[in-house]
């Protein structure tokens, strides 16, 4: 027999509760909330059908307490008494409410919106057992990282995002993980409503579909959790609310691509936990290619290099003091796709169209097409030897060709 919560419900209503429902309806203080008892009712163990708000209880209050309510139980439902409105069915969606009941509602209206409880609960639970079976093979988290900034990390990114996107092969989400720095919306020119604070915390942090209300949308297709809007925000952000929201999006994207700050943060290390591939970039220089080589030696230590691992040698100019070889010499592994320096790309970055998504006929779009292929379904089954397709690009690059 299933219980239903009520807190500063009108006469009338508590009333229509108590014909419609077919278990317990209990009646609580309107300071419950505050003084615990209402989270002390939801940890023993016997979860509620739905917790019910009433007019009695302000707004801002009512959904401060719904975020809490939703992430201590995995199937009670909370309903707010108001009257409704589209704006206010946003705000208490993205709070953690899942249904609003007018004060005057009929007996009709409260047995429906029983019903609709009652049917989420059930969903809630399937979802969560879901949860626990084993991740489904198809889908990719893929990390794209580098030892140090200034090598291009977020226009491989971007542009694998868009590809991933327009493929058809399945849906794509990009994750901002350079909580103080990142500038993915602003590669993809966009101005997001939403960053990456608001994706962790309250009812987004562990319901989908109230997630996916956060998230930004690109014209390709893609969709995007934008960077924070300030380093202080974005260092408020924590390796486990990455962790969660990185399981999440696994489950709901085939694709997860996710760009990361220079180095090993800790929001980084939880990425590579979860990834099923690592795009490695490093820039034509010593700095960059010694950097390479060291960061792969901790992952490797660490045993967070996944089976996917792909190196990116990006802005490589045969004019330079470093040749090909020079560069696998001192990373100790062939390169698996090398990108010319070339004009397209900082007007790439500049307008906020990605080279895949112009369409761009220059050679570092053929690049990163080489890389792309390596994560669609058709090519990366297949066994594809290290630096593979790269011997024409890396005659035209020692030659001095574009």
């Amino acid at each position: 027999m299933s219980t239903v919560l009520t807190v500063g419900v009108g006469a009338d209503l508590l009333q229509q509760l108590r014909e419609q429902h077919d278990g317990d309806v209990v009646t609580l203080a309107v300071d419950a909330p505050t003084s615990g008892g209402l989270m002390s009712l939801l940890g023993g163990g016997s979860e509620p059908l739905a917790v019910v708000l009433g007019p009695d209880v302000p707004l801002d209050r009512a959904f401060n307490l719904a975020g809490r309510v939703d992430v201590a139980t995995t199937t009670s439902v909370i309903i707010v008494v108001a009257d409704a409105d589209p704006e206010l069915w946003m705000a208490a969606m993205r709070a953690g409410v899942r249904d609003v009941l007018s004060p005057d509602a009929s007996a009709a209206d409260v047995s429906a919106v029983l019903e609709r409880a009652a049917g989420l609960a059930r969903a809630r639970q399937e979802a969560a057992a879901a949860g626990q079976a084993e991740e489904r093979p198809d889908h990719r988290v893929i990390v794209v990282a580098s030892p140090k900034g200034g090598v291009g990390k977020t226009t491989v990114s971007t542009n694998l995002a868009v590809g991933l996107a327009r493929s058809g092969e399945g849906s794509t989400v990009i994750v901002d993980l350079d909580v103080q720095f990142g500038d993915v919306a602003s590669a993809l020119a966009m101005a997001p409503e939403y960053t990456l604070p608001d994706t962790v915390h309250g009812a987004a942090s562990n319901d989908p579909l109230v997630l996916k209300t956060f998230l930004g949308r690109h014209p390709s297709g893609l969709y995007v959790v934008a960077g924070s809007d300030s380093p202080a925000a974005g260092d408020a952000v924590t390796a486990e609310q990455v962790a969660r929201l990185i399981d999440t999006l696994s489950r709901e994207f085939r694709y997860v691509v996710i760009d990361t700050a220079p180095g090993l943060a800790d929001h980084t290390l939880v990425a590579l936990e979860r990834a099923t591939d690592l795009v490695l970039v490093s820039s034509m220089d010593v700095p960059g290619v010694r950097g390479m080589r060291k960061e792969l030696n901790v992952l490797e230590e660490l045993s967070l290099v996944p089976a996917g691992r792909h190196l990116v040698l990006n802005m490589a100019d045969p004019a330079g003091a470093l040749s090909m070889d020079d560069v696998t010499t001192t990373i100790g592994s062939p390169l698996d796709v090398v990108l010319p320096r070339s004009t397209a790309v900082p007007l790439s970055t500049n307008t906020g169209i990605p080279l895949l998504e112009s369409e761009a006929r220059d050679v570092v779009t053929r690049g990163l097409q080489t890389l792309l292929g390596r994560l669609l379904p058709e090519q990366a089954g297949a066994a594809q030897p290290s630096g593979s397709g790269l011997s024409g690009l890396l005659g035209r690059l020692k030659a001095g060709g574009r």
